[in-house]
């Protein structure tokens, strides 16, 4: 089975084209300049680029990293058709390590989700060694209650002209196991299917809090997506800065 967003990665943007980007993007925009972040920023788990792509375009200097190279590929075509200058390069989460540190660290849609709990902490370290002394630490998990509530045990579709998305998702007592199958149309009319399977982990607020203490951040916020209520709602936005 192929690693996930291996297929996907060519996809990821076309098929989220409703969850409003430049809405989103600017949430972090209006947040860091609030913060006083710098403008010196790492995007953590950037896939094909979208919210560094909005911040240099907003007047920060970003780098992407993911642990997917098709990710990568796509996110450094994307940006060159803007024009945009972004280093991109290929990086896991749970080892991290960088030559320079920078002023914040983003990293938005899930990337924390792929990591299991007992390893999360150790995550939060190496992101810490990014930063400089005082550095934004901005991040959000699916929450949860989405994880549990509404992926669980549910399939989603999306089928368009040029291709299908189809999910299958299953709960276990700490994550959710999702198969992928997309169908794309070629040139001559017919379909390839490609599948690959994705593990989110679900954390709970509170343990989360731990690990980000004990790797050395204090938090200044938790927040719903775009800044919204945390009940019910289907992201969660730490906000920290390195102690």
């Amino acid at each position: 089975m192929p690693e996930a967003y291996d297929s996907l990665a060519e996809w990821f943007e076309y098929l989220n084209d409703d969850c409003d980007y430049p809405v989103w993007s600017q949430y972090f925009i209006d947040g860091l300049r609030r913060l006083g972040a710098g403008v010196r920023g790492l995007e953590l788990g950037c896939g094909s680029g979208a919210f560094s792509r909005a911040l240099v375009r907003a007047g920060y200097r970003m780098t992407g990293a993911d642990i997917s190279a098709p990710m990568l590929s796509k996110a450094a075509r994307l940006a060159r058709e803007e024009g945009l200058s972004i280093p991109f390069f290929l990086a896991d989460a749970q080892k991290i390590a960088v030559p320079h540190a920078y002023d914040f660290l983003i990293s938005p849609n899930d990337c924390y989700n792929y990591i299991p709990p007992d390893r999360l902490e150790r995550a939060f370290r190496h992101a810490a060694g990014c930063l400089n002394k005082g550095g934004v630490f901005w991040f959000d998990l699916s929450s949860p209650c989405k994880l549990r509530e509404k992926i669980a045990n549910n399939m989603f579709a999306d089928d368009r002209d040029d291709v299908t998305y189809l999910s299958f998702n299953r709960l276990y007592a700490d994550r959710v196991e999702t198969d992928v199958t997309l169908f794309v149309k070629q040139r001559d009319g017919k379909f390839l299917r490609y599948d690959e399977q994705h593990t989110q982990y679900i954390h709970e607020e509170q343990d989360v809090l731990s690990a980000l203490r004990g790797a050395g951040f204090s938090v200044c916020a938790v927040e719903g997506h775009l800044g919204g209520e945390k009940e019910g709602s289907d992201r969660l936005n730490f906000i920290c800065k390195r102690v």
